[in-house]
């Protein structure tokens, strides 16, 4: 029993009253044909066709290679009426048998079996092609060998260089079958570079070998040689009614005649037939069971399965629907029979046996598995082929993901896992809104998760961009399941858009928007922000109303200041946050006004003799409201009804002077400033208290004296000066010096404060006479110097150290001796000597002032000491004698001088102690 490929299974007619309703089982009107879709085409999707017409309408579903094709792969698959579209087809996964189910109820119906391939054409592999040399007339075959290919091609040769291609004629010959390029007898002409060039009928796609060379040996002529045929036809080859059979034929030899379209070719030494010719032969008769072949020849032979050979492993799921095949080559055409193991196979209502000699299994279960051999035969011969057919649980798909609401910046886990058989191998693919996910790109936030029978799919830090349809598939080597899920992320709103100023006054603005991607959280609440040439970056302002709700479009900034540039730009905020503000609107400038704000820090004072200064903060150009912007000034004498007002026109300036002779110095003025512009005046500061300059002291100071305090300071010191409170205040004295060699012009100067009546002059010259006067000074100025006084500072101290510095010491005392110092005459004479000391542990030095060239210290000797010695003079301390290390007393005593000690060092630091010392001086 054969397998109703197009049967219908059940067809019933049932007839009602007048023929009103007919109801029809599904019938075929088209059904799906091969296919061959061009790999890299535009067209990113195929249609198969199927279109069954009945009553009620049918519904349709697919098989790809026996297994049902999951049509909730939206991103793969969809269904135009019956027709099934395969979207971005994939050689890989797409190529195979598919057919088309067309169910209604009253039945199903199966269409015959369409292929889908793909076609495609590499490129040559680029290795160098070696030198073929041949004698002068020689056959030779060139090979072409394409690179992998799927789809038929067309072949033909350059000769050197492109554009120059091969022609074929009675010695040259280029086989569309295999692309080798046949010369009968080689000519001097045909020596050259030979590139096979092969197209893709379907694609047009066109690739390029590496060139031959061809070149002619040199040792001699070929003689005549027998004919070799070498491109023969098949021995049978079936072909339909009224259809066109293409037959190659060429032969090898330097003597070849060629014969007519319906006769063999010969040449003068062979009665074998010679492929020198291309003949078309029209087949007579539709051949049933290969029975009849049109040919040039038929030949009978023993079934053979090398040429056509089974598959060696099925693999199917349970349930499904397989077909093994069996074609032998075979003349007549085999019969065939079947065994599973050592068993005969028999029809029942599951198992069919083919017309064309295959095995049909339906609604495959596991005992179906086994090895399945095929055994053919026919009068001239037996022959036997085997398949090993594999059966395997359908893959479910046991935690799928779901659909899930995030938000920004959150981090999720796609579940995908499943239950597989174990013979097959898994492969987990996700698709995120129909592509395939990308998981180099976006490795950041993309990962695979999970074990081998997981194929879980974690995002780390979620954005606005990961929203959509993420689809998990699982592909085995028989079936193929999918689920699908949508993730929503929420985020802070985007930008609101098309921001206007639609009315502007002095102090307000009237703004409309419209809004922006919510991004899946609607927009609860509005700010409006502004920027104006004088502030620091964007400012929230306020509006009416104060709060503004997420539906609203429209609001008033108010609280502006007149004649300011404003730009102006709106936030969206929903519950997960503010989100980026709109572009900025045009600039606008809010209205003249009169101003409102006077000027601050309104003061004064100081100035020369006749003066009123009057000062101020300059008011900010955001807040002068208009163009023609000054100020008014008006001040009073303190206890005058009458204000003396004047105008100032530049709005940036600080301050006013007035003078005049009448003026009393130091008297009290009451001074206010006022604004005003194009607009008008606006209000005056606060009245403040500002006193007129002062009058410059008259007098200097008496009883200027100068004493030296050493080589390099002098001590100047005076009396003050009478002074009134009613004349201002005294700020201070101003000494000026300068030395016996230098002019008074060139003076230096020292300042002190005004309840100060001496200054220390430092830094001087040993041994010279400096000059010096003194004089008062305050805000008007200052008064006349002081008669001139002259001191002269002291010489420098010894530069000679004490030497040859001698001690003693018990665990109670140190005796220290030490040779006088004796000044040089530009020296000043030694009045004594300073003993510095202090232990090894700590840094606060001790001194013991003596006129004498020796010294007793009463020291408890527990530790080291440090000790060294300088003279005095009156010009200050000489030069440092070596430092000397008295180490702590382990004996009765110890002695040492600074000539004994060959290393000493000063401490760079000490631990503060305290030592209680009684210090007695020899004297």
């Amino acid at each position: 029993m054969m397998f109703p490929w197009k049967q219908l299974i059940l067809l019933s007619f049932i007839g009602c009253l007048g023929g009103e309703l007919l109801l029809q089982g599904p019938v075929f009107i088209r059904e799906p044909s091969n296919s061959i879709f061009p790999v890299g085409s535009e067209d990113k999707k195929i249609t198969l066709n199927c279109e069954a017409r009945g009553s009620p309408s049918p519904h349709y579903r697919w098989k790809l290679n026996g297994s049902d094709i999951d049509m909730s792969m939206e991103h793969r698959y969809k269904l135009n009426g019956g027709n099934l579209v395969v979207i971005n087809p994939n050689r890989n996964w797409d190529t195979g048998t598919y057919q088309c189910f067309a169910t209604n109820s009253l039945g199903t119906i199966v269409s015959r079996e369409a292929k889908l391939q793909f076609a495609y054409l590499e490129n040559f592999k680029t290795k160098m092609r070696s030198t073929v040399s041949v004698r002068e007339g020689q056959g030779v075959v060139l090979l072409c060998g394409p690179p992998p290919h799927s789809g038929e091609l067309s072949y033909a040769w350059i000769f050197n260089e492109y554009p120059s291609f091969v022609e074929e004629d009675s010695r040259r010959f280029v086989s569309q079958e295999t692309g080798h390029l046949y010369i009968s007898k080689v000519e001097p002409s045909d020596v050259g570079n030979y590139t096979c060039v092969v197209t893709s009928m379907v694609t047009n796609a066109r690739v390029l070998g590496s060139p031959t060379p061809l070149v002619l040996r040199s040792d001699g002529v070929m003689g005549e040689y027998e004919p070799k045929i070498e491109v023969q036809f098949p021995e049978t080859l079936p072909a339909a009614k009224g259809s066109t059979v293409k037959l190659e034929c060429f032969a090898l030899g330097n003597k070849a005649s060629l014969g007519s379209t319906h006769k063999r070719c010969g040449n003068s030494r062979g009665g074998q037939s010679l492929l020198g010719m291309q003949g078309e032969w029209q087949a007579q008769a539709l051949l049933p069971m290969a029975e009849k072949w049109s040919s040039p020849s038929a030949r009978a032979s023993a079934p053979d399965f090398s040429k056509n050979p089974m598959k060696k492993l099925v693999q199917v799921q349970v349930g499904s629907l397989v077909s093994l095949d069996c074609k032998p080559k075979a003349s007549p055409r085999a019969h065939s029979s079947w065994k599973k193991g050592d068993v005969s196979v028999q029809e029942h209502e599951r198992i069919s046996l083919l017309k064309d000699g295959g095995l049909k299994i339906a609604n495959v279960t596991k005992a179906d598995a086994g090895t399945y051999t095929c055994m053919a035969e026919n009068q001239f011969g037996k022959a036997n082929g085997t398949t090993h057919l594999v059966v395997t649980e359908p893959t479910r798909i046991t935690l799928a993901p779901s659909n899930m609401d995030v938000s920004v910046g959150e981090s999720v886990i796609l579940p995908c896992q499943v239950q597989h058989d174990p013979l097959l191998d898994i492969i987990f693919t996700w698709y995120f809104n129909g592509a395939l996910a990308d998981f180099k790109k976006d490795g950041s936030h993309f990962e695979k998760v999970g074990g081998s029978s997981s194929g879980d799919l974690m995002i780390r830090n979620i954005q606005l961009k990961h929203s959509g349809k993420y689809v998990c598939m699982v592909q085995t080597g028989v079936d193929s399941v999918s689920s699908a899920a949508d993730l929503i992320v929420r985020g802070s709103p985007g930008p609101p858009e098309n921001v206007k100023v639609d009315e502007i006054t002095d102090t307000t603005a009237q703004l409309s928007w419209k809004e922006g991607k919510d991004n899946h959280s609607p927009v609860t609440s509005y700010s409006i922000q502004a920027r104006t040439p004088f502030s620091v970056g964007w400012q929230t302002v306020t509006t009416v109303p104060e709060v503004i709700d997420g539906k609203t479009h429209t609001a008033t900034v108010v609280e502006l200041n007149p004649w300011v540039e404003y730009e102006f730009r709106v936030v969206a905020s929903n519950k997960i946050g503010g989100g980026e503000p709109s572009l900025p609107s045009e600039k606008v400038r809010t209205e003249e006004a009169v101003p409102e704000v006077p000027p601050s820090e309104v003061n004064g004072g100081g100035g020369s003799r006749s003066e009123l200064v009057i000062t101020w903060d300059p008011v900010p150009e955001e807040l002068q409201n208009g163009e023609g912007f000054g100020y008014v000034v008006a001040f009073r004498p303190l206890g005058v009804t009458t204000w003396i007002q004047t105008v100032v026109t530049s709005p940036d300036t600080p301050r006013y002077v007035f003078r005049n002779e009448s003026i009393v110095p130091y008297s009290p003025y009451e001074v206010k400033v006022g604004v005003y512009n194009n607009k008008g005046e606006g209000p005056f500061s606060p009245v403040t208290t500002v006193f007129s300059a002062e009058e410059e002291p008259t007098v200097a100071p008496s009883q200027v004296s100068a004493n030296s305090l050493s080589s390099s300071e002098i001590e100047v010191s005076w009396n003050i000066i009478p002074w009134k409170l009613s004349n201002g205040h005294l700020l201070g004295y101003e000494v000026r010096y300068w030395n016996g060699g230098g002019k008074e012009e060139s003076s230096s100067k020292v300042k002190v404060a005004g309840n100060e009546t001496s200054a220390r002059l430092r830094g001087l010259k040993s041994n010279l006479a400096y000059y010096t006067a003194v004089r008062a000074y305050n805000s008007a100025g200052a008064g006349p110097f002081s008669a001139t006084v002259n001191v002269t500072t002291k010489k420098t101290p010894p530069s000679q150290p004490p030497g040859n510095v001698v001690w003693n010491a018990t665990d109670t005392k140190v005796l220290l001796n030490w040779e006088q110092v004796k000044a040089m005459e530009n020296e000043s004479e030694v009045t004594g000597y300073k003993v510095f000391y202090r232990t090894s542990s700590q840094n606060n030095v001790q001194v013991l002032n003596t006129n004498k060239t020796s010294a007793e210290l009463l020291l408890p000797i527990k530790e080291d000491y440090i000790i060294e010695v300088k003279a005095t003079t009156d010009g200050g301390d000489g030069t440092s004698s070596e430092q000397i290390r008295i180490p702590r007393i382990t004996s009765m005593d110890a002695r040492g001088s600074t000539s004994a000690i060959s290393n000493v060092h000063p401490m760079s630091s000490y631990m503060p102690i305290v030592l209680f010392l009684i210090v007695y001086a020899l004297w």
